[in-house]
């Protein structure tokens, strides 16, 4: 361990850090120590884990506070784990790796039906207890009886009444009511060994499943049970994005938000998770199931229910109906497709279409009643499942489309949510079918709130930069920023600048762009002395450059809606491959291709993201509420997330000290004379400023001699060099 006067290298796991990780950890404890947040970019081999947690550490067990570390990507996780293992084979710490419920339960029950087997299941225990107290009670009453004391057979005959109820209810309870085994087990015996065993170490939530499998325990619940407290938390980011989640963990944790210091990995994917995880949606099919739900229901709040849900279902068929061309409708596949419904003077269709078919007494009053019946019949359907009434948890689909609907009708321009629809076919039926959807424009409206009330948070990524833009996107308010660049030796490296064609949307099409970029492409593989990734716009343009490029090289493509896990393998495991896949698929970050997994990456064209009616709302919603700014709404929502998205696609080669490799931009708009020639769409000013010195402007027809030159200066090549 270094020797130095700052005590929260206790928990640097290695020898020595770096300088820069030195520097970082020292900022990033100053600025929990004022409670501040801290922006942190820091390219591959920054170390950037370590220089978060280590301080992040030392600050909560100065403070008695909780690390939350947090990520979306499985790869970072794991990396987590070994670094916590690390650190707790020096420091001990109490350390706890969360998973959803869903990936950890012995039976595959939901988290409706998981309660209500909790509950039942309890009482069962309670009543337990309380035959096993009053036998206990029965049998000194009576040895007390024996003796003489006709009190004492009195009180017990009262006693003997009062277990036979207990023991009626017990048997009521194993016979018609559901229970789960494993938390019975939980409750019923000693689980000290598990804490000990859990706390020994930094135990995955397989390590625990598996464990506690063989024990005929419930590891979820245990793991809930033994947070309080903990040092450490890994988990995913729906723990801390999920306003609902949120509040139970932090309750699981003995924990006020103020208590809590979050470290966010690959936290320029924060405003997309926020986003994911505020949309809520309701399908046509919900809708169906409640009015069927209704139908027959005893109840004076039914119709009332069903006229408003019925009215709103038939709106959402119209909508999309009315939004189809000529032959639309016969195109509609199995995957969720948007159709329009947006107008640019008035409400959206859908809303029109529902205030235009609405009858009634009012939809407002007609909507409390639904909320409240649909209250009701959740209660009792909870109650049902308890009681042994029926075998599984049923949902109330009255509920859920009242709640829906109540907030579709509200002002969505001043909740910053965007009204859409979506259209799939039913595989099974053959039948089209919609879905309504609140689609939120700005995350900050989601994660503004969580960044104020946690202590401090850090968030930290390759890609985080411009600053600005991820405080105003995030709702971060005067945070501490600093930012690290490239740590591996530069002249291992190359990012080549190829003037080729720009390729516009309107240019992809084009023969003659096709083939240039396609002959490009083919001496790229060539002159690469091993594997070759492509990154394209989508999977579409990966699919016509793998059909387009003939090379000697194995060619694997990755398509949409395909497990990429075994592709990747295979791809790897070859020595003379290239990978053609979307720069917005899963292969772009959160994946590392050390060494010879991967030596060139090549990123087609500037890979804007497909411009829909979803993101013309967000650019729209950014451009107002960032008024100040000249293009605010291109600039957040398209142009820096998809350079971002660029950088990270350049990062997944040269991983180390001692790896090399080529990266490779094709397309003009990255060339430094685009910024004078085509200025409004030149891209390369977005790049950080050490990265844009990087880039070497070259024509496509030199990039062969400028690999080859660079491969023979690192005597990369097998055998003889390829000709050019």
């Amino acid at each position: 361990m270094a020797t130095t006067d700052d005590g929260y290298m206790r928990f640097f796991p290695f020898e020595e850090p770096y300088d820069h990780q030195q520097e970082a950890m020292g900022t990033i404890y100053d600025a929990l120590d004022e409670g501040r947040d801290v922006l942190f970019e820091g390219a591959c081999g920054t170390g950037k884990t370590l220089a978060s947690l280590v301080p992040a550490l030392e600050h909560a067990r100065e403070t008695g506070k909780t690390v939350v570390i947090t990520t979306n990507v499985h790869q970072q996780m794991r990396q987590f784990v070994a670094d916590a293992r690390a650190i707790t084979d020096q420091e001990r710490l109490r350390a706890v790796v969360f998973r959803g419920k869903g990936s950890m339960c012995h039976i595959d029950v939901d988290y409706e039906e998981c309660q209500a087997l909790r509950d039942t299941t309890r009482d069962l225990v309670e009543v337990e207890s309380d035959i096993a107290e009053l036998e206990q009670r029965e049998g000194e009453l009576l040895s007390d009886g024996q003796a003489g004391s006709s009190e004492a057979m009195e009180a017990r005959n009262a006693v003997v009444e009062e277990l036979r109820d207990l023991q009626d209810e017990r048997e009521e309870i194993e016979t018609e009511r559901s229970t789960c085994d494993h938390y019975y087990r939980n409750l019923t015996v000693d689980t000290s060994e598990f804490y000990a065993w859990l706390f020994d170490d930094v135990r995955t939530p397989d390590d625990v499943y598996e464990y506690a499998h063989e024990q005929g325990l419930c590891g979820y619940e245990l793991l809930k049970e033994g947070m309080d407290g903990v040092d450490l938390v890994v988990c995913n980011y729906h723990h801390l994005l999920d306003p609902t989640i949120r509040e139970q963990f932090f309750h699981w944790l003995g924990r006020d938000p103020e208590d809590i210091i979050a470290v966010f990995d690959e936290a320029h994917n924060v405003e997309s998770a926020a986003r994911d995880h505020a949309r809520r949606t309701l399908t046509e099919n919900t809708l169906d199931q409640a009015i069927a739900e209704l139908d027959g229901e005893d109840d004076a709040r039914a119709d009332a229910a069903a006229n408003v849900i019925g009215t709103f279902r038939d709106a959402l068929v119209e909508a999309y109906e009315d939004a189809f061309g000529f032959g639309e409708r016969e195109a509609v596949d199995e995957h969720w497709d948007d159709v329009t419904i947006a107008n640019d003077d008035r409400k959206d269709d859908l809303t029109l279409a529902f205030l235009q078919g609405y009858t009634g007494p009012g939809f407002h009053e007609e909507l409390d009643r639904a909320l409240e019946l649909g209250r009701d019949l959740d209660a009792r359907y909870q109650e049902a499942f308890k009681e042994g009434e029926l075998d599984t948890r049923k949902e109330c689909q009255t509920l859920q489309a009242a709640g829906f609907i109540a907030d579709w009708l509200d002002e969505t321009d001043e909740t910053g949510q965007y009204p859409v629809v979506s259209v799939r076919r039913d595989e099974s039926t053959d039948e089209v079918y919609g879905r309504a959807e609140l689609y939120t424009c700005i995350p900050e409206q989601v994660t503004r709130d969580l960044f104020s009330d946690l202590h401090a948070a850090v968030l930290m990524s390759a890609t985080l930069r411009p600053f600005d833009v991820t405080e105003d996107v995030v709702g971060v308010d005067d945070p501490v920023t600093m930012a690290y660049g490239a740590q591996f030796p530069e002249e291992r490296r190359r990012t080549y600048a190829v003037d080729g064609p720009a390729l516009f949307s309107s240019e992809r099409d084009n023969p003659e762009t096709q083939q240039r970029i396609a002959r490009t492409l083919e001496d790229i593989v060539r002159f690469t002395p091993g594997n070759t990734l492509v990154f394209c716009p989508s999977y579409s343009e990966a699919e016509r450059y793998h059909d387009m490029t003939a090379v000697s090289a194995t060619r694997y493509l990755d398509e949409p809606g395909t497990q990429a896990r075994d592709l990747r393998e295979a791809f790897t495991d070859d020595n003379d491959g290239v990978l053609y896949t979307s720069l917005w698929g899963t292969l772009g970050e959160g994946v590392s291709y050390d060494g010879d997994d991967a030596r060139t990456v090549v990123v087609v064209g500037v890979p804007y993201p497909h411009l829909d009616d979803r993101m013309d709302a967000v650019q729209d919603a950014y451009d107002v509420a960032f008024d100040e700014e000249d293009d605010a709404g291109w600039r957040y929502a398209v142009e820096i997330p998809t350079v971002r998205k660029t950088r990270q696609a350049l990062g997944r080669v040269v991983r180390s000290p001692d790896d090399f490799g080529a990266r490779i931009l094709l397309d003009k708009r990255y060339t430094e004379a685009a910024e004078m020639e085509m200025h409004d769409y030149a891209v390369r000013g977005t790049f950080p400023p050490e990265e844009r010195r990087e880039m070497v402007d070259i024509g496509p027809e030199k990039l062969k001699f400028a690999m080859l030159n660079f491969y023979q200066d690192m005597d990369a090549y097998d055998g003889p060099p390829p000709k050019p």
